[in-house]
């Protein structure tokens, strides 16, 4: 090898990690099909947003993009006129944060314990968990229903929160994580004299971190998203969710094309700008979760 070939600088990634890779026919047909997905989610989201800055009179009687009348914020008036959205949106979002903190809390502590803890029937307990899975939730809501109406919960925030603080799903996903934590790192901890929920605090839950993140926003999105049994629990206009108040407006004035539209952007935008803000901790919690790359 000549000096010159052995002195000459290889050429590296743009982030320092090696030399660049050409992307193959594979990662070009790849990169075409995931554009093309991408492209067929995001037109049913655009066509609501162009049907929601039409006028009525458009949006019914026309199927073009440009409307003939121009854009107008009309519609996104009208459902705020009529309405309460921001007394909506808080219990949205109070709702949801306090599910998915309850929700995060008793599916990492079952994880870990199917993970960890060697237990009596620990098998047959798990299989019924993986089970429930499967088991449609609209199966259990009259029984729930039965049952908050039982405990005087109807129309209040905790018969609509504890319904959905169950997670199977959520559960099934912890435990892999935690199958994959070195138990090492715990053997080390307990020599040091950390009992099992120091251990659980200070080591297991520190490396968790992306996959709790991502896990946290699955079950935001999840509850924010939640119509049936909101719609059922509440009937107290002012403890109502945002999707279910939106629909109440939608219902006691018809069907008005515009406004549907602009009521469904304006539930679907919180978790658009959640996902815009944590895209980074949802893909790094996949990646780490066992379901990615493997």
């Amino acid at each position: 090898m000549s000096a010159a070939a052995a002195t000459a600088p290889r050429r590296v990634s743009s982030r320092g990690r090696g030399p660049e890779k050409k992307a193959g026919p594979g990662r070009i047909v790849a990169f075409v099909i995931l554009a093309l997905m991408a492209i067929g989610w995001l037109l049913p989201f655009l066509w609501a947003v162009n049907t929601a800055l039409k006028t009525e009179q458009d949006a019914a009687s026309s199927t073009s993009w440009i409307p003939e009348n121009g854009f107008t914020l009309e519609s996104f008036a009208d459902v705020l006129a009529v309405g309460n959205v921001p007394i909506w949106a808080w219990n949205s979002l109070l709702t949801s944060v306090i599910i998915t903190a309850i929700t995060v809390a008793i599916s990492a502590l079952a994880a870990y314990a199917f993970a960890r803890i060697d237990f009596g029937g620990r098998k047959w307990l798990y299989a019924v968990v993986i089970a429930s899975i499967v088991v449609p939730g609209q199966v259990l809501i009259i029984p729930l229903y039965y049952e908050m109406l039982a405990l005087r919960m109807v129309d209040t925030y905790w018969g609509l929160i504890l319904p959905q603080v169950i997670a199977p799903a959520m559960v099934f996903i912890l435990k892999k994580f935690f199958d994959q934590v070195p138990i090492e790192l715990e053997d080390a901890a307990r020599i040091d004299g950390a009992g099992r929920p120091r251990i659980f605090w200070s080591v297991v839950l520190p490396l968790s971190r992306p996959i709790l993140a991502s896990v946290s926003i699955f079950v935001f999105i999840g509850a924010w998203n939640n119509f049936l049994w909101p719609f059922l629990i509440m009937n107290d206009t002012s403890l109502m969710t945002l999707p279910v108040g939106l629909q109440t407006v939608i219902s006691a004035y018809g069907i008005v094309y515009s406004q549907v539209m602009a009521q469904a952007v304006m539930a679907a935008l919180p978790l658009i700008i959640v996902f815009l803000i944590f895209q980074r901790q949802i893909i790094k919690g996949v990646a780490t979760s066992g379901f990615g790359g493997q």
